[in-house]
């Protein structure tokens, strides 16, 4: 037995007795309302964040084929080397226009947009506000910024103020979700631009979760957002400046030292963005928000909490133990709603995360709702 063998049996063995342990389960269909994940088993999904349905899109696969086609399936090199490809720059145009940005840029993935955009604003003579339910890559992007990192009372203005008032920090920056993953209420945005303005200071917001299903608007100095949620297909972008996403080409190690987005991903992006900007998109809202308004009035038939400004709902049932039982008892019934465990969420707080999409039917919310009877 191996020296790192014999650390992960440890360390696997600690997991477990806590009731902690993951494992991989892959699926045998398609992403969508409904999913299979062992031979026959199928499974009504709320555990998606493909709000609008888009995901197993037969048009956006055939922009990722017909994308693949022409441009191949990879990069071959970061985009400052020879991975810079006219999708890309086409893709990048279409969500400034959309997030009513001067400009937006690429990266592969939402955790490495935040890995690039916090350390490229704040380093060590710098004040980095977060929210203390901010998403894990937000927390690491802010480690790496070896700024100073103030975590901050959930959705506290006045918290905020006063620690911006209070330091004599070169450089201040606030970030934030714009939802929050695991709790689903939005973040006082407005406030907080209002409070970074006066005190001279930087805001920046996570909208992995808001994009494609709330309107953009223009609040942060510094915008993330993925295609990889409502959009249905990978990647992610951070909006703002020319300027803002120049100094990211320059300095933002994440795009710098990776392999680019693939060119055929741009074009499948591009499809799958036509669809949310026109017509269609705005039937898939509204059904989208239907959906969450029907699933909100049925838990509070039930006499849980439930809002209904956003397509999460967390159904809180304190430990590990007591999550993975509901979520076990919910599988026999036909319904997929993961347990959410620490350290996805703090100590305590174990859940059930119910996730709405545009693809659920009234069918499915009441078959859900009746098995979260039966379950609980």
């Amino acid at each position: 037995m191996s020296v790192a063998d014999e650390i992960a049996r440890a360390e696997l063995d600690a997991l477990r007795a806590r009731g902690l342990l993951r494992s991989l389960e892959p699926l045998r269909s398609r992403a969508g309302a409904e999913i299979e994940l062992r031979p026959g088993e199928r499974l009504i999904n709320l555990s998606s964040n493909d709000y609008l349905g888009l995901a197993g899109d037969a048009r956006i696969a055939s922009a990722l084929a017909e994308g693949a086609a022409r441009w191949g399936a990879g990069a071959g090199a970061s985009r400052l080397v020879t991975g810079d490809f006219l999708p890309q720059h086409e893709l990048e145009n279409e969500l400034a226009s959309f997030q009513g940005t001067e400009a937006a840029l690429l990266f592969n993935s939402g955790y490495a947009a935040n890995s690039a955009m916090v350390p490229v604003f704040a380093g060590p003579e710098d004040l980095v506000l977060s929210d203390a339910v901010n998403h894990a890559s937000i927390i690491d992007a802010c480690k790496l910024s070896r700024a100073r990192v103030a975590i901050y009372p959930h959705a506290d203005v006045g918290a905020v103020e006063e620690l911006l008032h209070g330091t004599p920090a070169r450089r201040k920056l606030v970030i934030t979700d714009s939802i929050f993953s695991m709790d689903g209420d939005r973040a006082p945005l407005r406030e907080l631009s209002q409070v970074c303005a006066s005190a001279g200071a930087m805001l920046a917001v996570d909208e992995a979760h808001a994009t494609g299903i709330l309107a953009p608007e223009p609040i942060g100095d510094l915008r993330m957002a993925t295609h990889s949620k409502a959009l249905g297909v990978a990647g992610a972008h951070v909006a703002g400046s020319r300027a803002v996403c120049d100094l990211l080409i320059n300095r933002a190690r994440p795009l710098i030292f990776s392999t680019a987005l693939p060119p055929a991903i741009a074009c499948a992006v591009l499809k799958s963005l036509q669809i949310v900007r026109g017509p269609e998109g705005d039937d898939r809202r509204a059904r989208l928000w239907r959906n969450v308004a029907r699933f909100a009035e049925g838990l509070r038939n039930l006499g849980l909490p439930a809002r209904a400004d956003s397509p999460i709902f967390p159904f809180l049932l304190g430990t590990p133990d007591n999550a993975l039982r509901v979520a076990s008892r919910l599988r026999e019934l036909g319904v997929l709603a993961k347990a959410i465990r620490p350290p996805t969420v703090p100590p305590g707080t174990s859940r059930i995360r119910f996730a709405l999409t545009a693809a659920h039917t009234e069918q499915h919310i009441d078959t859900a709702l009746s098995a979260l009877r039966t379950a609980c």
